[in-house]
């Protein structure tokens, strides 16, 4: 027989309502108790005007007395409210402001750390006179520098990728003596930039193509790339369509600031050079490292560039080479040098890579592509490491303006 059931769901939600509404008159209760027993406590009303400003401690015409209760005054109650700065820069006195005058037209390009004349007093080993040397005191220009006569106001982008106004950069040396590479041609009143190069022909859309082919270039693994000896930046500028952001730099060599022209389009680019100091960017700072006939001779000074570019890519990223000496055997006619002399150079990068214990992806016609290790330290382990480049604990990767590529030891990040 069933066990009888004697309770009822009425009866126990009849029972929860009565606590809960007991619960909330308790508390209702506490809140008038206090607030009662505030309102009693400062039942004192003040009758004058000095009274209320005692009792705030609003009186900025004389110190607040003690209150009814003989407290102590305040000290900081007695000082009057300051509004007054008290961070201002020190104005001359004869309120007057130095005017700097132009400078002369020959200046419109001037370019203070980069100038020719001074760079000739430096050392040619490993190209330091084409480094940053930046003018003394008493080199000083106390004048403003002038635009280009004609300056106008540039392309916007994505019309300037392709143009830019002819007076705004007035050189056409680039457009006759790479006229074959197609880097750069006049059109009445501007410059047009095909996007060729001198290892892209088909221009840098379809060299891009034929990376993308063999590296995995255009689903986010690759965002950020630079571009070693960067011409005029078209190798970058046709990467922005890709979402791939690239920083290109070349040297201020005999065809002027190369760079202009990049700025002059809208693509980042620095005058810049791999010769005796680091890159200006910390480490890991890109996914990708670009060099297209870029010259750099990666093989030397014991590796030494290839380094700095193991110091500046992420874990993972890719460096990527075409022009000397890559596909010599189809080349070297036209390189003016001789198949062994390509040979040996191309032994030595990959005997710098393996000391890097980068992994070489791929080697197809014009293009080779490396990719450095997520660690070294397996690599280390292993005891693949040669005796160079040099590892060194204490190295601060991150240190990036100045520090002398020649003098350090490198930590392999």
């Amino acid at each position: 027989m069933a066990k009888e059931y004697n309770g009822s769901p009425k009866h126990h939600q009849l029972e929860a309502k009565r606590k809960r509404l007991t619960w909330i008159l308790g508390v209702s209760g506490l809140c008038v108790f206090f607030y009662v027993l505030g309102a009693w406590q400062t039942t004192t009303i003040p009758t004058t005007q000095s009274d209320l400003y005692a009792r705030v401690g609003c009186d900025v015409n004389s110190p607040p007395s003690a209150d009814n209760n003989n407290a102590p005054v305040d000290p900081s109650l007695t000082a009057s409210l300051d509004f007054q700065s008290h961070h201002q820069v020190e104005i001359n006195s004869n309120n007057t402001v130095k005017q700097f005058q132009p400078c002369d037209m020959s200046f419109s390009e001037y370019t203070p750390c980069q100038d020719k004349v001074r760079g000739r007093r430096f050392d040619r080993n490993m190209l330091k006179y084409r480094e940053r040397h930046c003018p003394t005191k008493e080199e000083l220009l106390l004048c403003l520098i002038p635009a280009p006569p004609k300056y106008k106001t540039p392309f916007k982008w994505p019309q300037s990728r392709d143009y830019a106004w002819y007076d705004n950069i007035p050189h056409k040396e680039l457009s006759i003596e790479k006229a074959v590479q197609n880097w750069i041609q006049v059109e009445g009143d501007r410059f047009r930039f095909p996007g060729g190069g001198t290892m892209f022909p088909h221009g840098a859309d379809a060299y891009i193509d034929d990376i993308g082919k063999l590296i995995p270039l255009t689903d986010g693994t690759i965002r950020t790339a630079v571009d070693t000896g960067c011409g005029v930046a078209s190798f970058g500028a046709f990467l922005l369509k890709r979402d791939v952001i690239a920083m290109s730099f070349a040297p201020r060599d005999t065809h002027e600031a190369q760079v202009q022209f990049a700025l002059e389009r809208g693509v980042p680019a620095i005058i810049g050079i791999m010769g005796s100091k680091r890159l200006p960017y910390p480490a890991r700072a890109f996914d990708l490292a670009h060099c297209s006939r870029c010259l750099i001779p990666w093989h030397q000074y014991d590796g030494l560039y290839l380094t700095e570019v193991d110091r500046i890519l992420r874990p993972g990223g890719y460096w990527v080479l075409s022009g000397p000496p890559i596909h010599w055997k189809k080349h070297w006619r036209g390189w003016e040098r001789t198949e062994k002399d390509l040979k040996q150079e191309q032994d030595a990068i990959e005997d710098v890579a393996k000391r890097l214990c980068w992994n070489k992806v791929i080697e197809k016609e014009d293009l080779a592509i490396w990719q450095k290790p997520i660690n070294h330290i397996e690599c280390i382990k292993s005891g693949t490491v040669y005796k160079t480049p040099h590892i060194c604990k204490s190295d601060n990767p991150d240190t990036a303006w100045y520090p002398y590529l020649v003098s350090r030891r490198y930590l392999l990040l």
